[in-house]
């Protein structure tokens, strides 16, 4: 939250009273205009045999403007201030800015409105000879209000593009030093690894989160001085916008994460996964932040028994799939020379970091087999490519400080040809580490998911190679549990869809998020979210 005092600042600065002057114009000028439409309508459908005193009609509407325009102007000036139109309202792109101005000339026009009900009806009685303007100029005053208002916005973005193409000076994402960085979702199982690289690396660190599993995996940066932290819902543009703002780059790791935790409610995951990154990219690329990190997932690749790279066929068998493939159509049609989106497609991830998790195929093998003294195996010939969460980590961070002529609009899957495993073969290597407990295998598939990833593309152009292997990952996960530092690998706070189960679709749907649903209707979301191929 922002200091009361930089507020004001914001609010009484130069350019901030010349909008708001201007649309006081606009807003007196729509009363007029609407004013006198009403008056000519009246002339022009009287049928009196005696002409009407134009003069005396015309200033008792004079005398209507005067009572209603001051308090209308007032009302909708304030409104505007409140929804950010004179501090970061610039920053809104696109459509969000439309909807803010509708909505907030709406909420506008509703308050005079009820005001004028009251007022007509006695219950204001002081305002009674003073509220009379008439209900059905006040719609007509509503809709040109808007329409001036945005048209007049329009025409500032317009001209703002006219004077950037006179500038000789170049403004390509290339030339920017990144120090400050936005990270959204960065208090969850990969984003507590990453936050302590980037804060030892000295960048300046925004983190955009709703914090659903509390602080607990951040605590030991909390008051880190290069940290700042939004606990807000990355569906509220507002909320975006203001994040945004001084910021660089965007790391992107938010949504809902796996294929079950999205399978509970289809309507949400679109609305986090897919429509909620649209709404963030097109606020980043509004705002100028030239650098774009989105994690993807090469479970893209779905069930494929090829060898597999970035320009394979993707075959995903899930929404969580499906809403990432989405996700990475939306950021690459956005890409342009001032704003370079990287997509990250990660193997499945392994590991501990700040928020453990035990719903990953090798942490929760490991938990059972230290616990239960079982591991089960569903199936096992199914391949898959693993990554530890720190190597996870390493790769976000080695795109960060990249040049980006060599990351700009990439899809790098990121993992090693090493760590490509059937799901039989991690249960052998569980079981060497634990021999005590027993293997037991299941004919049935729970999984359907089946690939065989290739990583060259990013240990050739960023020279990345992971430093954990599955070995010592098993082992960090098997210390944790037996030192005591993990209690129950049970509790819903390690599982996702656990969480979301219990507690977490509840909040997350009735969080007053507002902006991002709705923004796509029920056909582009399908024609985004249909497979590849």
């Amino acid at each position: 939250m922002k200091p009361l005092g930089t507020w004001i600042k914001k609010a009484i600065s130069f350019q901030a009273v010349v909008r708001l002057l201007a649309d006081a114009i606009l807003i007196n000028l729509a009363i007029l205009i609407s004013l006198m439409a009403r008056l000519l309508w009246i002339v022009a459908s009287s049928n009196s045999v005696v002409p009407p005193n134009y003069r005396e009609t015309l200033w008792s509407y004079w005398g209507v403007y005067k009572n209603n325009a001051w308090l209308l102007t007032l009302i909708c000036l304030l409104i505007f201030t409140l929804n950010g139109f004179y501090t970061y309202g610039r920053f809104y792109r696109g459509r969000y800015k439309v909807l803010i101005v509708i909505q907030a000339v709406s909420l506008a026009y509703l308050i005079f409105g009820f005001l004028t009900y009251l007022a007509q009806s006695n219950f204001l009685g002081f305002l009674t000879n003073l509220l009379n303007f008439p209900r059905g100029t006040l719609i007509v005053a509503w809709a040109l209000c808007a329409g001036m208002l945005i048209l007049a916005r329009v025409w500032s973005i317009i001209w703002k593009n006219v004077i950037k193409s006179e500038d000789a000076r170049p403004t390509h994402a290339e030339g920017r030093n990144i120090k400050n960085v936005l990270v959204i979702g960065g208090a969850g199982y990969i984003g507590s690894a990453l936050l302590p690289r980037l804060l030892d690396k000295g960048y300046h660190v925004r983190l955009l989160d709703l914090l659903l599993y509390g602080t607990e995996p951040i605590n030991e940066w909390l008051n880190h001085p290069r940290l700042e932290i939004m606990r807000a819902d990355f569906r509220q543009v507002e909320k975006v916008v203001q994040a945004m703002h001084g910021m660089d780059a965007v790391i992107h790791l938010g949504g809902l994460v796996g294929d079950s935790a999205c399978a509970l409610n289809e309507e949400l995951t679109l609305e986090i996964n897919l429509m909620a990154t649209r709404m963030i990219a097109e606020v980043a690329k509004g705002s100028g932040v030239g650098c774009f990190i989105f994690t993807s997932t090469c479970s893209v690749y779905g069930a494929n028994d090829q060898m597999l790279d970035e320009r394979s066929e993707l075959k995903p068998v899930s929404l969580y799939a499906r809403s990432k493939i989405a996700s990475e159509k939306v950021l690459l049609k956005l890409a342009n020379d001032s704003f370079a989106p990287v997509i990250l497609r990660l193997s499945t991830i392994y590991g501990l970091s700040g928020r453990p998790r035990f719903d990953l195929v090798i942490n929760l093998l490991t938990a059972k087999a230290v616990v239960d003294h079982e591991i089960t195996i569903f199936g096992g010939d199914q391949c898959r490519p693993f990554l530890h969460v720190d190597d996870a980590a390493q790769a976000i961070a080695s795109v960060l400080e990249a040049p980006l002529q060599i990351v700009r609009n990439q899809i790098f899957n990121v993992g090693s040809n090493e760590q490509n495993y059937k799901i039989s073969q991690v249960g052998e290597i569980i079981h060497g580490l634990v021999p005590g407990a027993s293997v037991v295998n299941y004919d049935d598939i729970t999984d359907a998911r089946n690939y065989w990833v290739k990583f060259n593309k990013i240990n050739q152009a960023l020279g990345f190679s992971p430093e954990w292997t599955v070995e010592r990952g098993v082992e960090q996960v098997i210390e944790a549990i037996r030192s005591g530092k993990v209690r129950d690998y049970r509790d819903a706070k390690y599982s996702n869809i656990k969480f979301l189960k219990e507690e977490g679709i509840y909040l997350l749907t009735n969080n007053e998020s507002g902006w991002a649903l709705g923004l796509l209707n029920e056909e582009s979301v399908g024609a985004l979210i249909q497979d590849e191929g």
